[in-house]
Parts: C-alpha cells; structure tokens; sequence
C-alpha cells in the first residue's frame, strides 16, 4: 500500500486555510530572533478570512470566510499580540447553529432555491481595518463597517459613521490624506440602478460629506486613488446578472460577466466637493488595488496599480484558494498609468514590474504625494504560478526602476507587507509582515529596513496560533 504525501498533492500553504484559527487573548509575544527597532512603536491591526468551514461544510470563495483581526502592540515592554473573530451578528448566529445560514459572495444559504430569494448577504467583516483615534474599524464590501476596541479587538457593534443610513456600503480602501487627516471612502450600491457613493470624513471617521453618482453598468469598484485634487475611479468592463442573484439562481459571484467590448471607464472626481471632473474610457483589464497617485507639475495624475489581463481568471484562482488548491493562472503585474484629469484621457500605460505581484502600497506620509517606493507582495523566483501563494515581499524603485526582494524560503508565506514610519528618525521605515510557516505549520512576525530589504529581517516574532492568510493591513503609530 502506498502512502501519499499530502504535501505533494497540496501545497504547504494550505494547512494555514484547513482548519478554522484559533483566537488568542492578549499575549507577550517571544523574540525569535534580532529585536524590536526602539523606534517602532505601534499598533500593527490585519484583517482577513479566519474561517472558511462550519459543520462540515466548506464555503464558496475565499472571500466568503468570516473575518478576524491580529492586533500586534509595540511598546517599550516588548510586542503583545491578540487575535479576534469580528463578532458580527451573523457570525454569532451562525455559531450557535454550527451551520452557514447566510450567503456571501460566492455561496448560496444552505436550504430549497425559494429560501434564497432576496435573502440579505452576510457581512464577513473580512477584508481591511481602518484605526481612528478611539476604535478600529473592520471593514468590507457590501454594508456598514463594525467597530472594535483598538486594544483588545472586542467587538462594540455596527458603526454608520454618523450618515451611512440604511446599511450603505463603505468600502474597504479608504484613502487617508497625510497632510489634513481627512479621509475619503466609497460603496458601490445597487437597488433600482447603480450607484457609487462617495463619502469624506474628517479624522475621527466621521462622514463630513457625501454624494452618491449613477453608474450605467454594475462593476466591481475594490479602490481606488487619491491625489491634491481628485479621487479616480477605474470602472472594469463588466456586467451583472442581477435577476440570477435575485432569485438565488446564482451567487453573486457567478453572476459577473467580463465584457472586455466595453472598455474600462476612466471617473475623476474634485475632492473639495466630490463632484464629477471628466469621465474617460480606455483599454479593457481588470484590477483590485491600486498603489498610490500624485498630479505633476503639468497636471497629470500618475498612478500606479496591478493589472489582470480579465475578472475571470482572477476570480476562479481567488475561489480555488477556498479549497486549498489552485489550478488557474491568474498574473497581476504592477503598471504605471499617466492620464489627463481634465478630459479623463489615460495618455501612456507602461507595465513596471512583470512578476505576479499583489496588495502595492506606499509610506502612509505619502499618499496622494510624489513617491519613489511601491512595496508589494511577491511570487518568489522559484515559484509556481498555478500552485503557490505569495512568498517574498519587495521593493520597486521607479527612480532607478529596480526591484529588491527578500524571498522568504521554501513554504513560508507572506502577508501584504506593511511600511511602519521609526518615531525617533522619520528617514527610517519598517516593513511588517505575517507569515506563515508551512514548514512548522506557525504563524510569525517578521519585521524589515526597508532600506534592506534583501538583508535578514532585523527581527522575528512568534505568534500562539496559525494566522490564515489575509488581505489588507495598516500601521497605528503609538
């Protein structure tokens, strides 16, 4: 009889995502090896699917797992870790029954096709997290974000914000403008038609303003960015089967139809009163994140953002995830677009980075400013692009366009690498990443120079518990 090794059918990545995590109350974290910077102090918060099976059912697509949040606290005394499911109602609901009672994204409630019909999703609370001064935000997609305690994650309930009646959505890529602390944000909603509602805050998170524009097409609008003057808006070419998801004929997932024939709508909007600039059209691709974006002296918004060549693909690799195999190619590579804010117009596309790469981000202190350095999550070198997740993070310099990475080894997987300004020396920065350990089946914290970034990390730090894989992160400066 011949035994299989499970490895070789699975890739290591896999048990991170097998069973449901396991959550920890606040605990000292142990250095295994190097030290904390003395001038990192903070709070690192990462949110994503920690559970993606109850009662022995498996869910739809990854994005389909209820969210739970690592909170990482850096003081003088050392680091203290604390790990929580969001305790939406739903979830509680759901726990009590041992059973999946909503749909998501990418499932349909359990039941006869009737029981579907109109049925509201349910919010994972699974994707981002915004820190304001006096709670932590978890964000997602399609409804109301959820509030929690900065300092031990217990969950204090839904939060409209002050103006998001009636469960408007509020997106999970807010934009955070250095300079005023205003902070601007969006939902996609859909009803009688399509609307993209645009909303600002003032520090606290509170909505100071909102407008809501009529869109002529369902799309999935994920981010978007932010300069001195305007919030842009790419629009994929894409359609939806809304009567399918109605009559719970179809998830809302399988409803998505890319419709490259359309073009990918270019909307710029005036950030002083989130009124409509220009609107432009240009080739077809599909993204979820961009990386940062600035206007120069003539004008232009220069941005950057990872491109997929169409939804479907992208799409069917992110479902596989779910079940701990890929099988579909699915390649996002890091383009730099230059456009015409004044007539929507993009005038030059130029693809920077040709590796499959995820989750750009910049230094906090320079969105919507000029910038050198956009950091990102990386397929490693030796990497198989059907099979693995990300397992090296890096560094593109579009001064001198090079790229520098730190490749983490065989089986070890990284999380959306986070830039951490140093308190005691601005010129300083940091990089935070979770990562997993298929080798030893753990969870750590791996902090970077990055300056560096092809150097050892300057520390590792051991977490109690396996971190599945998440999606999007943010740094709160002590």
């Amino acid at each position: 009889m011949h035994t299989i090794d499970k490895k070789s059918i699975k890739r290591a990545w896999a048990d991170a995502i097998a069973q449901p995590a396991t959550e920890f109350p606040l605990t000292q974290l142990p250095i295994l090896s190097g030290k904390i910077p003395d001038g990192l102090r903070g709070t690192l918060y990462r949110n994503g699917p920690a559970r993606l099976e109850r009662g022995g059912n498996r869910v739809g697509h990854w994005f389909d797992g209820d969210g739970a949040i690592l909170g990482v606290h850096f003081t003088d005394a050392g680091a203290t870790g604390v790990y929580r499911y969001v305790q939406t109602a739903e979830y509680q609901a759901e726990s009590k029954a041992d059973s999946f009672l909503y749909g998501v994204y990418g499932m349909h409630r359990p039941g006869p096709i009737w029981k579907r019909w109109n049925q509201p999703m349910k919010n994972a609370a699974n994707t981002s997290v915004l820190a304001l001064p006096d709670k932590l935000l978890a964000l997602w997609e399609a409804t109301n974000p959820y509030a929690l305690d900065l300092q031990t994650l217990e969950t204090i309930g839904l939060d409209n914000l002050g103006a998001l009646d009636n469960g408007l959505p509020y997106s999970a890529h807010y934009k955070r403008d250095p300079q005023t602390g205003e902070i601007f944000n969006f939902g996609v909603s859909v009803g009688s038609s399509v609307q993209l509602n645009l909303y600002k805050s003032d520090s606290t998170g509170k909505i100071i303003q909102k407008t809501a524009f009529k869109l002529d097409r369902y799309s999935i609008i994920h981010d978007f960015v932010l300069t001195q003057k305007y919030l842009v808006f790419f629009t994929p070419p894409m359609a939806m089967k809304t009567l399918s998801v109605l009559l719970g004929l179809a998830t809302f997932s399988e409803s998505l139809l890319w419709e490259p024939q359309l073009g990918t709508q270019v909307l710029i909007f005036d950030r002083e009163n989130l009124s409509l600039v220009s609107r432009g059209e240009t080739e077809p691709w599909f993204n979820w994140h961009f990386g940062n974006a600035y206007e120069d002296k003539d004008g232009s918004v220069i941005l950057d953002v990872v491109r997929y060549s169409d939804f479907q693909q992208t799409n069917e690799n992110l479902r596989e995830v779910a079940t701990g195999e890929t099988h579909t190619v699915a390649k996002g590579t890091l383009w730099q677009v230059h456009l015409n804010p004044q007539t929507g117009k993009v005038t030059t596309t130029q693809e920077v980075v040709n590796r499959k790469c995820e989750f750009p981000v910049v230094q906090h202190s320079q969105v919507g400013q000029p910038w050198r350095y956009t950091y990102i999550s990386l397929l490693s070198k030796n990497g198989d692009i059907e099979k693995d997740l990300f397992s090296a993070i890096a560094r593109f310099d579009h001064k001198t366009e090079t790229l520098t990475e730190a490749d983490l080894g065989a089986n070890r997987y990284v999380s959306e690498p986070i830039h951490a300004q140093d308190k005691q020396n601005p010129e300083q920065g940091w990089l935070i990443t979770v990562v997993y350990d298929g080798n030893s089946d753990s969870s750590e914290v791996w902090i970077f120079d990055s300056d560096r970034l092809d150097d050892e990390p300057v520390c590792k730090l051991e977490l109690p518990s396996v971190i599945p894989h998440s999606f999007h992160g943010t740094w709160k400066p002590a």
